[in-house]
């Protein structure tokens, strides 16, 4: 069936040529040569499009515009005009014109401007599945060529940027093929992180991990002088990055890199590793009373704000900092109201927590379960939490007072979808992606295991315990109630395991723009 426009112009007759040609495109074009004739159409046949000029007599074009928007809003409006006038082009746009043409207008002009408001969505998606299917057979060289972290990244970032333009370009067919490939990928990294994880901890050939975050980009803004925010997403990943990125980019420019995740890619272990600048074993070392072990009831994230101080102290840095871990709105809303009281600081460290909450809340939740089904669905969700919370405000109100901020998390998060069988007596951690224990059962094939945790910076609860990584999308599962546990956990999102949505993940920092 044709699209169906509306052409109100009060000189519709001189246009009998631009209306034979659309009409030879395949359009059903109405004419009518005022504002009223127009709004009494639109009230009573459905159009795709409608084309307004802009002075007509009786009612405007702007005023006709209005009242279109009344009742026919999602309707398309193309307005043309003779004028070159700022302010009718403020109204115009304003209103929610479309698009904006200035007369004279030749068909082709019109022709396009058509394409572009009612065709845009299948034109986006036949070229994005053309770019992509001619990407695929270098990305899949890609994954076999990996030999550094640096290729990871840069393979990642790719796979990234191919998921969410499919996401965006409806029935391309081409997600499930993606969706392969970054399996692929996942696996050669498992295989890459097993080879070369070892080497990272103990020579000086090694990607940037989470114990030099602060050394390597806080300490030299504080060292220059500048006041930093430094805040820490839990469980965010690069394309929740990219998500939310547009919402910042008025008032921020933008230096990006990404970082890699110790193992466990778990907030005890990767967090405490960022604020204390060491690794796990050496913070249950030197610092007993701040470390939480895996068996203890108490919460694993308590003693941050003293991990920094100790972090300073050991680089002998008179730094004054505050702590600030924010679960819900008004959390944010005090931060906001205190501000005047984090500009007396040199550095202030904020744990935004809403997007751990949502994969927690996405497990036990099933309203959450259907609002977030798959990444795409888990990335809108994001997008909406910021765009609608007090954390956009804080943002907005450091880049007005010209601080800068470094924006990180600790690792991400995986959505899984293979069970492994794993055995462990009542002291093994409850964790789906790792585990850690000295009675364990398992396929040592299925896993990264670790015997000798102190060589990897991990302290150990028993003298014989082992950490076993679950890799890819697989997750670890009792061989008791096993069919309920796998169907419950099944498509959830996890972490602390081995993948590149866990590992790889952003490290940003933005610049209040002049």
């Amino acid at each position: 069936m044709p699209n169906s426009i509306l052409w109100a112009d009060d000189e519709i007759d001189l246009l009998k040529p631009h209306i034979l040609f659309l009409k030879s495109k395949g359009y059903d074009v109405t004419t009518v040569n005022n504002g009223r004739d127009a709004l009494e159409l639109v009230g009573q046949h459905p159009f795709d499009l409608i084309i307004l000029d802009e002075n007509m007599p009786g009612l405007t074009g702007l005023e006709t515009l209005m009242l279109i928007k009344q009742s026919a809003p999602h309707v398309p409006v193309i307005m043309i005009t003779k004028s070159e006038e700022e302010n009718i082009m403020n109204q115009a746009i304003g209103s929610k014109i479309s698009d904006y043409l200035i007369k004279p207008v030749n068909p082709t002009q019109i022709l396009l401007s058509i394409k572009k408001n009612l065709h845009s969505g299948q034109l986006v998606t036949e070229t994005t599945a053309t770019g992509y299917r001619q990407q695929f057979a270098e990305l899949s060289q890609l994954i076999g060529a990996c030999r550094t972290i640096e290729d990871w990244h840069n393979l990642y970032g790719k796979l990234v940027y191919w998921e969410m333009e499919l996401a965006a370009a409806p029935d391309s067919g081409m997600e499930e093929m993606l969706m392969m490939q970054k399996r692929e990928a996942n696996a050669a990294f498992n295989k890459f992180v097993r080879k070369n994880y070892e080497s990272w901890l103990t020579t000086d050939n090694h990607p940037l991990m989470s114990p030099e975050i602060f050394k390597e980009c806080i300490f030299p803004l504080l060292d220059n002088g500048e006041k930093v925010f430094f805040i820490l997403i839990d469980n965010f990943r690069l394309d929740q990055w990219r998500t939310i990125k547009p919402l910042l980019a008025d008032i921020f420019n933008f230096d990006e890199r990404l970082y890699t995740s110790i193992l466990p890619t778990a907030t005890q272990y990767a967090r405490n590793a960022i604020f204390s600048g060491l690794m796990p074993l050496q913070i249950a070392k030197m610092f007993p009373g701040l470390w939480v072990d895996e068996d203890s009831e108490e919460g694993k994230n308590l003693n941050e704000s003293p991990l920094i101080a100790t972090q300073f102290e050991r680089y002998r840095r008179k730094v004054k900092f505050s702590y600030n871990k924010v679960n819900d709105s008004t959390g944010n809303e005090r931060l906001l109201r205190e501000f005047s009281n984090l500009a007396l600081n040199n550095l202030n460290v904020v744990v935004l927590n809403f997007i751990d909450m949502l994969s927690h809340a996405r497990t036990e939740s099933k309203m959450i379960r259907e609002l977030a089904t798959n990444n795409a669905a888990y990335r809108s969700l994001t997008e909406t939490w910021f765009r609608h919370s007090s954390a956009l405000d804080l943002f907005r109100r450091i880049a007005e007072a010209g601080y800068r901020i470094v924006l990180t998390t600790d690792h991400g998060t995986i959505r899984v979808d293979n069970p492994i069988k794993v055995i462990g007596d009542k002291n093994t951690n409850t964790n789906l992606r790792y585990k850690v224990g000295k009675n364990l059962n398992y396929n040592p094939r299925q896993v990264y295991e670790i015997k000798r945790p102190d060589r990897f910076g991990l302290p150990s609860p028993n003298v014989s315990s082992t950490y076993i990584f679950a890799g890819e999308d697989d997750f670890f599962a009792y061989p008791n109630n096993y069919n309920y546990y796998v169907q419950y956990y099944t498509g959830t999102f996890q972490h602390g395991g081995i993948s590149l949505e866990e590992m790889v993940v952003p490290l940003i920092t933005l610049t209040p723009k002049k």
